[in-house]
């Protein structure tokens, strides 16, 4: 274990870099990254954002996207015109989470595209297995956002999703899920 990751582990606030990406498809090998979505909070102080980052990706290879991917996400050319380039959205992204823990609702999907970008190990939280462990299973017919935001009585995310907004929702939700105070 390095030196930072030890300080980090042996401090009672750890920073979390909840991140949710918007993509071309489902596969990190053969889509891409148009969006990120970023929120910087402390562990134990969930209310406290230190850093945001909402970030539109110019696709290098639009045409391999899935049309049902374009759709969730509302990609249009227009509203992609001032989009950055993959590497300074990801220069950007590894500023922002420096010495934090990664956290994502699906971890092996965003952090499966994140990783192909970034090269770097970092001690990983998965929300959907905070609400696996914290809401009754009855109550669940399938673990996906919206259903974790019905059962806690959240407002869903927009049907088209934004990768900003997917972040502040997971926040809502790890919020909830952790009594609103982080414990």
């Amino acid at each position: 274990m390095g030196i930072m990751e030890f300080s980090v582990l042996t401090t009672n606030m750890i920073k979390l870099a909840l991140t949710d990406v918007e993509t071309t498809g489902l596969n990190p090998d053969e889509h891409e990254i148009i969006e990120i979505g970023l929120v910087v909070f402390d562990s134990e102080a969930p209310f406290t954002i230190y850093d945001t980052l909402d970030i539109k990706v110019k696709p290098e290879h639009i045409s391999s996207a899935e049309k049902e991917a374009l759709a969730i996400n509302g990609y249009n050319k227009e509203d992609w015109r001032e989009a950055v380039s993959i590497e300074e959205a990801m220069a950007l992204y590894r500023t922002k989470t420096k010495d934090c823990m990664f956290m994502a609702h699906n971890v092996c999907f965003d952090y499966g595209f994140i990783q192909k970008y970034v090269k770097f190990h970092r001690h990983k939280l998965d929300l959907f297995g905070v609400a696996w462990t914290k809401i009754p299973h009855e109550k669940m017919s399938r673990w996906s956002l919206k259903e974790i935001c019905g059962a806690l009585q959240i407002e869903p995310e927009s049907e088209i999703h934004r990768a900003i907004n997917g972040a502040m929702k997971e926040r809502e939700v790890y919020m909830t899920l952790m009594g609103g105070l982080g414990i």
